[in-house]
């Protein structure tokens, strides 16, 4: 019988995990309010899209936002940790068609389930706050909002290429398009013209920049750095090139006027004036064109593209050179970046380089690297490094950064251009063809054009019967929601029948959980009391998409007053993904653990006893099959075993390879803990100590003790829970240890509250960990009051000071020994010990001490030679 079986009456999880959840969801024990006097600590976790079953990636994400929340808590914070439901989006709507039910019971279906899952694993969330995006009120105050920010000049509608979904039938951000494909249904994106509603994110551009400096010390460089990319500030030069013939021009920019010397050509849009102006009477440019709107519009959709071109028989004057050059279309220039052309210097630029391979266009090198010379026809590639630029006249014999600002200020002086300073940043737009979303509140009148909703006529309301088929916006094929009448003029008109990208709902969530009652969009008192978010908990991914809107949507409410700080989340704690083997039959293809067999010559397929292959290790996800259910682990083991493993297995901004023998180890871990307090607990009651005891061994403990309640502090504090999680198993052990000279009838009576002291120090220190059991053996030790509302352990520093410590020694900087010490020993003493130390002797027989290195407190090195 194993340890599980033979300790599982006597910890019994499932009881004690009841048990407690009911007593926390009876007494409101993490309920919060403005009113109470303690310092305030938001914590808050990116809430999830309720798909019906929570995963083994919700696990880790909520305990460790769990687990920081608890220790807040237990510091005496009054701790705001709410919880909600990111609930519009596209695959309501699929699962509704697939079900044939509606996508508003499919989702609250869901959020029944996934809340009942959450709950199972002891998570202190105030339940009072709950909200979900597609609740109409929600809905109600996220399209005031709207109008808000439309009175602010920051919504605007407009012509524009965009990146359309085959699939889902709507529209893609630049950000939500990942490889080329859509970020939800995976299918490749295209290139299409809409009239699409923007936010215009790129008024807060600078601010958005300037405030990733003041998230230095709170969050990851990695996302810091990821936004500054996203956002592309660049300086750089604005000028025309005549065009042979015509009176127009064609304008760019580059950020890189000091290659100007070498264009040999020039590329557009296929979107652009001129290239339509071509196709209008050319056949075969025409088809081109068409060819270019299969790809879509992100700079990673072009990035992959093979390059093509097609020549508008056009000719650019360069103008410095007065050289005619080609204007081809190309497939990997976007309209909506800069002025739709680029002037194509391929020696200094890639895409550049690998069309003029393709269309044998001239590569023109006008930098050279220091100490090489390149000429055009020898290049496999373009060369984008530092260099002195050649074979451009005056600017001949500058190194390239002095040369961008010599040629820009010629071309300002001799008025040929202007400096400028450009964004990759394009505003956002939020516009989707689909039903479950939250209508834009614009009206489209004949004669008064486009007309907000009156405040006072919201929400505009989704109708509830609807065709769902899959393709297209159904609501715009509903037969009456979409007509109604101009609040202007009472004309006939119709409802914008776009809905909002869901990135809109989760861009101020944080901000209405502050006030969820509030009968208005936001209540500013009880906002600003709240904010900022002190601790923000989610995956990396959302590093571009969701917190670079969240900050500028922040910002925004800000400038309408509604709130005051200028950024939303102070520090920022980016997860890692939970991974596991995959697993592959021949014949099925990917299996699950429970479809595999072990044999004695390995795994096999239960279906066909082929064998099977053990992959890589990957991300837990259904397609891959390589998924652990949650609840089984929690039905099985508990919940506390569960939170255990996965704060313990890997530093929390590390992945998680996810491991059998590491939930096993979790459970008998928690089970030596049980049966210690069982243990001290049965000893005759003392107060804990709060001195050091006479006898040295406990002494130590109490010593023991106190060194952990530091590291635990300290680890939590910066984010290092498995560290803090070794040293309690650490202090579990000594107090182990100790319990056979504490039961003894002659042991000093200092020795019972020495261990009832580390007994106790463990049970807090993990409990916002282990939340369940450590309120349980809380009571064991005979506690009236729940833990939760207990305080976090405070350092004695007398404890701290040890009176013998261990020291390394070394010889030639290898460990070679270890030296027991007074704390008070003199370097003269510990050499002396060193040197009379056997295996010390051992190991400078034959050799001369050249001399000796110490660091006090940890080490000696002897240098021998």
């Amino acid at each position: 019988m194993n340890e599980r079986d033979q300790t599982r009456e006597k910890y019994n999880p499932q009881a004690i995990e009841a048990k407690w959840q009911a007593f926390w969801a009876q007494n409101q024990s993490f309920h919060v309010t403005e009113a109470d006097p303690r310092e305030k600590f938001y914590l808050l976790v990116m809430f999830p899209y309720p798909s019906g079953r929570i995963h083994m990636g919700h696990v880790r994400n909520y305990t460790i936002g769990d687990l920081i929340a608890r220790f807040q808590r237990l510091r005496g914070f009054k701790v705001l940790h709410p919880m909600g439901w990111d609930a519009f989006g596209m695959p309501a709507e699929n699962a509704a068609i697939k079900q044939n039910t509606h996508p508003r019971a499919w989702t609250y279906s869901n959020i029944d389930a996934m809340r009942r899952e959450l709950q199972s694993m002891g998570l202190s969330y105030d339940w009072s706050r709950e909200l979900a995006t597609c609740n109409p009120d929600y809905a109600h105050w996220e399209q005031e909002l709207f109008l808000k920010l439309y009175e602010k000049g920051l919504v605007y509608r407009k012509l524009s290429q965009v990146n359309w979904d085959p699939v889902d039938q709507t529209v893609l951000a630049n950000e939500q398009v990942i490889d080329g494909k859509g970020w939800r249904s995976g299918a490749a994106v295209e290139r299409k013209e809409l009239s699409q509603w923007f936010l215009k994110i790129t008024a807060y551009a600078d601010e958005l920049l300037a405030g990733i400096q003041q998230l230095e010390a709170g969050w990851p460089e990695t996302v810091r750095s990821m936004q500054t990319h996203w956002i592309g500030k660049s300086h750089g030069l604005e000028f025309a090139f005549a065009i042979e013939g015509r009176s127009d021009t064609l304008p760019v920019y580059t950020t890189r006027p000091d290659t100007l010397m070498g264009i040999t050509f020039c590329s557009i849009a296929a979107e652009h004036p001129l290239a339509k102006e071509t196709a209008a009477t050319n056949p075969a440019a025409q088809a081109f064109i068409a060819a270019c709107q299969t790809a879509g519009t992100s700079e990673e959709a072009i990035e992959r593209l093979e390059k093509k071109g097609f020549d508008t028989g056009l000719r650019a004057i360069h103008p410095l050179t007065q050289e005619r050059v080609p204007i081809f279309i190309a497939n990997f220039v976007l309209m909506n970046y800069g002025t739709g052309a680029v002037m194509a210097v391929p020696a200094h630029d890639q895409r550049d380089f690998e069309f003029a391979q393709v269309y044998h266009l001239p590569i023109r090198v006008v930098i050279q690297p220091e100490g090489a010379r390149q000429e055009g026809h020898t290049l496999t590639a373009a060369y984008t490094g530092p260099g002195v630029l050649c074979d451009s006249g005056q600017f001949d014999g500058l190194d390239n950064e002095t040369a961008k600002q010599k040629i820009i200020a010629f071309f300002v002086q001799e008025g040929l251009g202007r400096a400028t300073t450009q964004y990759r940043l394009r505003d956002w737009g939020i516009s989707r063809q689909r039903y479950w979303g939250n209508p834009i509140p614009i009206i489209h009148c004949p004669a008064c054009g486009l007309v907000p909703v009156p405040v006072a006529h919201l929400p505009v309301a989704l109708p509830e019967e609807v065709e769902l088929t899959g393709s297209g916006n159904p609501l715009v094929r509903h037969p009456t929601w979409k007509e109604t009448r101009c609040p202007q003029c009472g004309q006939a008109a119709q409802r914008e029948t776009d809905t909002m990208d869901t990135f809109t709902e989760s861009s101020w969530y944080f901000l209405r959980y502050c006030c969820p009652d509030f009968p208005g969009p936001l209540d500013p008192e009880r906002v600003n009391h709240w904010m900022p978010v002190d601790q923000y908990v989610g995956g990396i991914e959302h590093a571009v998409l969701h917190l670079l809107y969240a900050r500028f949507f922040h910002k925004a409410l800000r400038d309408c007053g509604l709130v005051t700080c200028a950024e939303p989340f102070t520090r920022l704690l980016t997860q890692g993904m939970v991974r596991k083997d995959t697993m592959r039959c021949p014949e099925h293809g990917w299996r699950y653990p429970e479809e595999v067999t072990q044999q004695a010559d390995g795994l096999h397929c239960t279906a066909c006893a082929a064998p099977v292959v053990v992959g890589r290790n990957e991300k837990m996800s259904k397609s891959k099959h390589n998924v652990v259910d949650p609840n089984d682990i929690i039905q099985g083991y508990g919940a506390d075993t569960a939170r255990l493993f996965m704060l313990f297995a890997a530093p929390p901004e590390q992945d998680l390879e996810w491991n059998d023998h590491g939930i096993d180890g979790a459970w008998r871990f928690l089970n030596r803990l049980w049966r210690l307090v069982q243990e001290v607990a049965a000893l005759p009651w003392q107060a804990p100590a709060t001195c050091q005891p006479s006898d040295p061994d406990a002494r130590a403990l109490r010593t023991k003790t106190h060194e952990t309640i530091d590291k635990v502090t300290r680890d939590i504090q910066r984010l290092q829970f498995n560290t803090g999680i070794s040293a309690v198993m650490e202090l579990v052990n000594a107090a182990n240890e100790s319990l056979a000279p504490a039961a003894r009838p002659d042991r000093p009576a200092e020795w019972g509250a020495v261990l009832r002291e580390a007994a106790e120090a463990a049970v807090i220190l993990l409990n916002p960990y282990v939340p369940h059991v450590t309120e349980e053996l809380w009571q064991h030790l005979g506690h009236a009051d729940p833990l939760c509302q207990h305080r976090w352990p405070l350092v004695d520093p007398e404890a701290l000071q040890r009176d013998e410590m261990i020291l390394v020694v070394q010889v030639n900087g290898k460990l070679r020994a270890r030296l027991t010490v007074a704390t008070t020993a003199s370097r003269e003493t510990i050499e002396a010990a060193a040197l009379a130390e056997p295996t010390i002797q051992h190991h400078l027989a034959g050799q001369t001490i050249r001399k000796m290195v110490w660091v006090p407190g940890k080490l000696l090195n002897i240098v021998v030679g």
